[in-house]
């Protein structure tokens, strides 16, 4: 049996589903997030977009780049997915839209070239200038 995962926005116009088992979690501190989501960091769960689905409402979507779409919540804000052009077989979900974002902790940060100077995080977990370099 797969694996269930469930989450959605703040005002519970839009829910996901994902089945199968994510295949990273991260931190990226890069700035297009931290504009995006108006925050220091933001913590995302990667996984196959084939084994995600949007089962109540459809978000907005928006180009934050050429190659990257991502989509939020119209109504309350929340920002959801990002899509990469670049990795078309993926997509990152904002880990703490889940219902249970403490299943998935980080495994690492990305985009440490970007980070705020005040932004300190003691946790251990190994972290890169840009994004991780993939297997």
């Amino acid at each position: 049996m797969s694996d269930v995962i469930e989450g959605g926005c703040f005002c519970k116009t839009i829910r996901y589903r994902l089945i199968g088992s994510p295949s990273g979690s991260m931190v990226c501190h890069c700035q297009t997030c931290r504009r995006v989501a108006a925050a220091p960091v933001v913590g995302w769960l990667t996984a196959a977009r084939s084994d995600f689905r949007f089962t109540q409402g459809q978000p907005a979507r928006f180009k934050s780049s050429d190659l990257v779409e991502r989509t939020f919540c119209e109504d309350c804000g929340t920002p959801l997915t990002y899509v990469s052009a670049g990795d078309p077989q993926t997509l990152d979900i904002t880990t703490c839209s889940l219902d249970d974002p403490a299943a998935f902790p980080p495994t690492h940060h990305s985009w440490l070239s970007h980070d705020l100077n005040w932004v300190r995080f003691g946790d251990g977990l190994p972290n890169f200038p840009q994004s991780r370099p993939l297997p």
